[in-house]
């Protein structure tokens, strides 16, 4: 079977161009099960720079070509972007929501000659397993090490990191570690949770025990963020005075209307917010509030799936709809552009997006709803996290 599907890849590289007046792009992503609303915001997200920019780059016309796994499953993911390049033809592959379902399609790319544009997967080692892999997405390491720096200025000495057990919650937890205890604070005491983890309870009396000023905490946006946030609030760490610091993940715009006023006060830092106040945010919003349905359910996701569609875009004009992974990838190398989130730029050397991250601080709007609301701004962050992935 493994022979098979290779030889299918061999043929299919071989191939060289594509004759047809449509190129195909799989996405794959959670658009079923507890982790749909993140499929739903990519979906959202490509469908919002096809209205700005039309279907077509030239003559050709583009097709987008969806796959769902609805929670990380490295064999289904890359069984399913097998099936993409072999049966449907697709010439670029994007998406991932999960890390080790990215982490498992990367040995395909090559000898499939198709580039990876992972339009959400944050750890920082993806974009090191193949050369046609590039990222509009961020990485935990980019959000978290921020934050404790922010920590610091704010006069937290001590802090518990809490983080999900797998690439992105180590990178997140190994970030701020790093930096708090550079900037002369104390990491206290580390968990890592499984990440079928949904009673935190007991890491919540943990936290408490440990004598910590704050807690830190990462986990995949969705079902389990908002449990952990509600259990901060109902197993009583900010009235004990426990401060809460956490990337963006843990207060997604989809979550703020469940969690409400626990929501209040609390600061994230991450790449982007809806709120964010500029005039290419405010044509992105627009068009994905159409595309989404229900406003209250854009995220961050959305916009790493619509600057995923710029790089594409880039790499059909580049390549002249011809199916060449290697000249598509090297087109957008150094490429600079205006996000919806602010000012990015693809680093030439690591393929990795370059973009300003934003302290928030969640906030009451005049009309009653919650949003992040950014507050200050860390410029042109790369990744420091790829040194230590090579």
């Amino acid at each position: 079977m493994r022979k098979s599907i290779l030889t299918a890849l061999a043929v299919l590289a071989l191939s060289g161009t594509a004759f047809a007046d449509v190129i195909k792009v799989g996405v794959v992503g959670p658009f079923s099960g507890p982790f749909a609303i993140q499929g739903k915001n990519f979906k959202a997200g490509i469908d919002a720079w096809m209205a700005l920019n039309g279907n077509k780059v030239g003559d050709d016309e583009i097709e987008i070509v969806y796959r769902d796994v609805p929670q990380a499953d490295p064999a289904q993911a890359k069984a399913l972007a097998q099936e993409l390049v072999v049966k449907e033809g697709v010439q670029y592959l994007a998406g991932f929501y999960f890390t080790p379902d990215a982490m498992a399609v990367t040995p395909l790319l090559e000898q499939a000659n198709v580039p990876l544009v992972v339009m959400n997967a944050a750890t920082s080692a993806i974009v090191t397993k193949s050369p046609l892999v590039v990222r509009t997405s961020f990485t935990t390491w980019q959000t978290s090490a921020p934050m404790a720096k922010v920590a610091k200025e704010r006069g937290v000495k001590k802090v518990i990191t809490v983080v999900s057990d797998y690439g992105p919650g180590v990178d997140s937890e190994n970030a701020f570690k790093t930096t708090f205890t550079a900037e002369g604070g104390e990491v206290v005491d580390s968990i890592r949770m499984p990440l079928s983890t949904n009673d935190f309870s007991p890491i919540m009396q943990r936290v408490k025990d440990s004598g910590a000023d704050a807690v830190f905490a990462f986990l995949p946006s969705g079902p389990t963020t908002l449990g952990f946030v509600k259990a901060y609030n109902d197993n009583g760490l900010a009235q004990a005075g426990i401060k809460f610091l956490a990337p963006g993940d843990l207060t997604q715009e989809a979550d703020l209307p469940a969690l409400g006023q626990a929501a209040e006060g609390l600061l994230t830092t991450f790449h982007y917010a809806v709120s964010h106040d500029s005039a290419e945010n405010k044509k992105f919003v627009e068009a994905a509030h159409k595309a989404i349905g229900n406003p209250a359910e854009l995220s961050f996701p959305a916009v790493g799936a619509y600057d995923g569609m710029h790089v594409i875009y880039k790499m059909i004009e580049a390549t002249g709809g011809e199916q060449d992974a290697q000249k598509a990838v090297d087109a957008v190398k150094g490429m600079a552009w205006e996000s919806p989130r602010g000012p990015v730029s693809i680093d030439p050397e690591s393929r990795h997006i370059t973009q300003n991250i934003y302290l928030r601080e969640v906030a009451k709007a005049e009309d009653g709803t919650y949003y992040n609301k950014e507050i200050a701004t860390f410029e042109k962050q790369g990744d420091p996290g790829l040194a230590a992935a090579k």
